[in-house]
């Protein structure tokens, strides 16, 4: 009786956890590097059900992960760190080169085509509350550009 009370209680908490775990990821991926290259982009389609944002990533690749955007300020392409990226409900927020995207710098070697770069997400809802979401971005060709950037 006691296994069944535990087991009970261990699934209802993964139900909560499914429950509050509302961001969904497609097609995420990493931009390979040349050697000695010290930096590169991660980038995917995020979309939730409810209003949240993406406040910060990490990555045991290396200690600098950061959430960017690209753009034009003047006739001057500009990239900068941003604090978080809105995810208004029911629509899609694209992280693509020449927007915004995840930043992985300070490499300390080179990111290969094939090798897959682990990746976690972390987001804010409305309420201050915070979750975590694991990715796992595979490396594609230094030409790659995303099927949905429109190149």
């Amino acid at each position: 009786m006691q296994k069944l009370i535990s087991s009970l209680i261990i699934a209802t908490g993964f139900m909560a956890a499914a429950a509050h775990a509302q961001v969904s990821v497609q097609d995420p991926w990493t931009r390979a590097t040349v050697a000695q290259q010290k930096a590169t982009g991660a980038f995917m389609q995020l979309s939730s059900p409810k209003s949240v944002q993406l406040v910060s990533a990490s990555s045991p690749l290396t200690p600098t992960v950061e959430v960017h955007e690209m753009a034009i300020q003047g006739e001057v392409m500009r990239m900068r760190q941003v604090q978080s990226v809105q995810l208004p409900a029911g629509k899609t927020v694209e992280l693509k080169p020449g927007g915004y995207h995840i930043m992985l710098m300070n490499l300390k070697s080179q990111v290969k085509e094939g090798d897959v770069v682990p990746l976690t997400l972390v987001f804010e809802n409305q309420d201050g509350s915070r979750q975590t979401l694991d990715v796992k971005a595979p490396v594609r060709a230094l030409n790659h550009a995303s099927q949905h950037s429109g190149h």
